[in-house]
């Protein structure tokens, strides 16, 4: 009996592992909350909210005060405000911008200068390497990436094997830290023939290669999942854009 106990508990957690999760508004925490209600946002940046959903994603990520984050291809900064907050001045955020994507869109990382190490966001320090020899902080709580992960496949960052890149993310992070994945989905079964051409990813692929670097899979949150999206058009086309399918993963060093 106490064998099949077991073996019930262990296939529980299996279960519970691979169901998406989602976190109710009132679950999200009150620094979380604070954090997305930041004055200091800019507009745009907050009309954003109603489709990329801060709070609940936030929630799922993990991220709480006195964490050491690294933001790992910030785009403008809008994941990167909110991780200021959350962490507070006993917490720091990495923003850290590979020198492939800084060359091809310089915009990107000019907005985030414009408030990293500013009062409101005296937590947030930029970086800029090479994404194949990357120099991570070390004993890092959460290593975060949205939106571009698909991008470390494609010409313009060099196309690093992502063997490597995933390792040196693994290295860098403290035994029970996470690894986060947000982007857009590939249809199944595409694995990264698209994201070049459409900018997506098949979500199988991602887990494939983190896992490959020693991560466990935590979890997935389906709170920025489009059925409607039927994973044809490129990202940026206008029929889609800003309400693209997106998977979010979480991975775990053990």
């Amino acid at each position: 009996m106490k064998t099949q106990a077991l073996l019930l508990a262990a296939l529980t957690c299996t279960m519970l592992a691979a169901s998406p999760v989602n976190v109710a508004a009132q679950d999200v925490p009150a620094y979380i909350t604070a954090a997305v209600a930041d004055s200091a946002r800019p507009a745009d940046e907050k009309a954003q909210d109603a489709n990329r959903k801060p709070a609940e994603v936030m929630a799922f990520s993990g991220i709480k005060p006195g964490d050491k984050v690294v933001d790992l291809m910030p785009g403008s900064g809008y994941y990167t405000r909110i991780f200021s907050k959350i962490v507070g001045p006993k917490g720091v955020v990495y923003a850290l911008q590979p020198t492939e994507m800084d060359k091809v869109v310089p915009q990107r990382l000019k907005a985030v200068r414009s408030f990293a190490g500013t009062k409101d966001y005296a937590n947030v320090v930029i970086l800029v390497q090479p994404i194949a020899s990357m120099q991570l902080p070390k004993d890092v709580d959460i290593i975060w990436t949205s939106q571009n992960y698909h991008d470390l496949h494609n010409p313009m960052m060099g196309s690093p094997d992502m063997a490597k890149v995933n390792k040196a993310i693994y290295n860098a992070i403290k035994p029970g830290g996470l690894y986060v994945v947000l982007d857009h989905a590939a249809a199944a079964g595409t694995g990264a023939s698209q994201t070049n051409t459409l900018h997506r990813i098949d979500p199988a692929t991602v887990k494939t290669e983190v896992t490959a670097a020693g991560f466990e899979f935590a979890g997935e949150s389906d709170v920025l999942r489009n059925a409607s999206d039927d994973h044809k058009l490129a990202i940026f086309d206008k029929a889609i854009k800003g309400k693209t399918d997106k998977f979010i993963y979480k991975f775990r060093k053990p």
